[in-house]
C-alpha cells in the first residue's frame, strides 16, 4: 500500500521536474538589458524622463542621483517628487541640483486624494510633470550602472515594445536578506515563462489567447518604462489608483489593450537594496504578499500547502525514511532535495548571489509561512496594514 507521504512526494517531484523546465527556459528568455550592444542605433534618440517618487528615502536617493550623473550621452532629465518626507530627502535632491548634468526637477507632491494609494498616486503626478518620449518610472532604492537609460530606449527601439521593465540585481547583505529576497526571484523564474510575457503561446488556441494574456503580465515597480503615448492610452497610474502591486496591474492592462512589452534582468546594469533589515523587509513584504495572489484566500491558502509540501517535507521524510527503512521515501525525498538545490544554485550563479545561502532554501520557506499566517490573521481581523505611516490595506 502506497502511504500518504509517497503521494505527497510524488506531486512534489512532478511540480520540481515542471518548474525544471520552466527555469532552464528563463535562463535563455529572460535576457539581460542591452547595454551599449549593437542594438543602439544612430537615429534620432528618444528622449527620456526619469521619474522617481520619494517618500523618506534620504538614505537611498542620493545614490541614486549619483548614479543618473554618468549615464552615457542621451537626452533625458529627471524629476523627483518629494512626497511629504518626514526626512532630507528634499535636501539632499536639492542639493545635486546646481551642478547636475541635466535638467533635475524637484516636485512637492500634492495632498493624495480618497481612493488613491500613496505609489500610485506620486507616479500619476511625475508623469503629468514629465514630457519626455519615454517615461521611466525608478525607485529611490534603485542604482544604474553608465548606460542603463540608453539600454532601455534600445530595447523600445530593437524589440518594437511599448513598455519595459527590469527585474533589478537585488543587493543582500544581511543573513535574513541572503535567505529571502532570493526567493522572489525562484518564484518568478519557475512559475512564470518570460517568453510569454511578449507573445502569446503558440499551442494555445486562438479564441483563448486574448483572454489569457494578462495572466503571464508581469513586471517589476522598481524599473518600468512605457512609451509616453501608450501610457495616456492606457490611463497610466490613474488607472491602478488603488492598487497595492500596481506594476503588475499595468503589465496586465497593456498586454490587455493590445500593446506589447518585455522584460528583461538588471545583472551588470540596474540595482537595488530592497530592506535594510528583517523587520524592513518583514512589513514591506507584509503589505503586498497578499495582494500577489489577487486578494483570493483560497488560492493564497493552497499556495502555503503546496510550498509546505514541496519545499518543506522532503527534507523531513528524508530523515524519516532513514530510521524508519522506506528506500522509496528516501529516493523521492533526496531526488526533491536535489532539484530545490539545484534550482538554488542556478538561480545564485545567475544572479549573482552567494551559493551557500542555497542550501538555507527551507528556512526562508519558513519566514514566507509566517508571513502568510501573519496576512490569514490581518484578512479575518480586517487589521490596518502601515507602510511610511500610510494605511494600504
Amino acid at each position: 500500500m502506497i502511504s500518504i507521504f509517497t503521494w505527497l512526494l510524488f506531486f512534489a517531484l512532478f511540480y520540481l521536474l515542471v518548474t525544471s523546465i520552466i527555469l532552464l527556459r528563463n535562463r535563455i528568455d529572460l535576457t539581460p538589458l542591452p547595454i551599449n550592444s549593437e542594438f543602439i542605433q544612430d537615429t534620432k534618440k528618444p528622449s527620456v524622463s526619469v521619474c522617481i517618487p520619494a517618500r523618506n528615502e534620504a538614505h537611498n536617493i542620493g545614490t541614486l542621483l549619483e548614479s543618473l550623473r554618468f549615464q552615457n550621452d542621451h537626452p533625458f532629465d529627471v524629476h523627483v517628487l518629494d512626497d511629504h518626507s518626514e526626512d532630507q530627502t528634499a535636501g539632499i535632491v536639492q542639493s545635486f541640483q546646481e551642478d547636475f548634468p541635466v535638467k533635475l526637477h524637484l516636485h512637492q507632491g500634492k495632498e493624495k486624494p480618497a481612493g488613491w494609494l500613496g505609489k500610485p498616486w506620486a507616479c500619476h503626478q511625475l508623469a503629468n510633470k514629465a514630457d519626455g518620449d519615454i517615461l521611466l518610472f525608478l525607485d529611490a532604492d534603485t542604482e544604474l550602472k553608465p548606460g542603463s537609460i540608453e539600454g532601455i530606449t534600445a530595447a523600445f527601439e530593437h524589440y518594437q515594445t511599448d513598455m519595459v521593465t527590469v527585474w533589478p540585481y537585488q543587493k543582500t547583505e544581511t543573513f535574513w536578506e541572503k535567505a529571502v529576497i532570493p526567493l522572489i526571484y525562484y518564484a518568478l523564474v519557475t512559475l512564470l515563462p518570460a517568453i510569454y510575457v511578449y507573445r502569446d503561446p503558440r499551442w494555445m488556441p486562438s479564441f483563448l489567447k486574448k483572454k489569457f494574456r494578462p495572466l503571464f503580465a508581469a513586471a517589476c515597480g522598481q524599473c518600468i518604462a512605457f512609451k509616453k503615448e501608450v501610457y495616456i492610452k492606457i490611463n497610466g497610474h490613474e488607472a491602478v489608483k488603488n492598487q497595492i502591486v500596481e506594476d503588475v496591474e499595468l503589465a496586465k492592462i497593456t498586454r490587455r489593450s493590445g500593446f506589447r512589452m518585455r522584460m528583461f534582468h538588471g545583472v551588470g546594469s540596474i540595482t537595488c537594496r530592497m530592506y535594510l533589515n528583517q523587520k524592513e523587509m518583514f512589513e514591506g513584504f507584509r503589505k503586498n504578499f497578499f495582494a500577489g495572489f489577487n486578494h483570493s484566500l483560497a488560492l493564497f491558502l493552497l499556495a502555503m500547502v503546496i510550498h509546505l509540501i514541496v519545499f518543506i517535507l522532503p527534507f523531513i521524510t528524508v530523515f524519516y525514511s532513514i530510521f524508519a527503512g522506506l528506500p522509496t521515501i528516501f529516493f523521492l525525498s533526496a531526488a526533491c532535495i536535489g532539484l530545490v538545490l539545484l534550482h538554488r544554485l542556478i538561480l545564485a550563479l545567475w544572479f549573482r548571489w552567494d551559493p551557500l545561502y542555497s542550501f538555507f532554501h527551507p528556512l526562508g520557506v519558513l519566514w514566507f509561512q509566517r508571513l502568510g499566517l501573519i496576512k490569514v490573521i490581518d484578512y479575518f481581523t480586517r487589521r490596518t496594514v502601515l507602510w511610511k505611516g500610510r494605511k494600504v490595506s
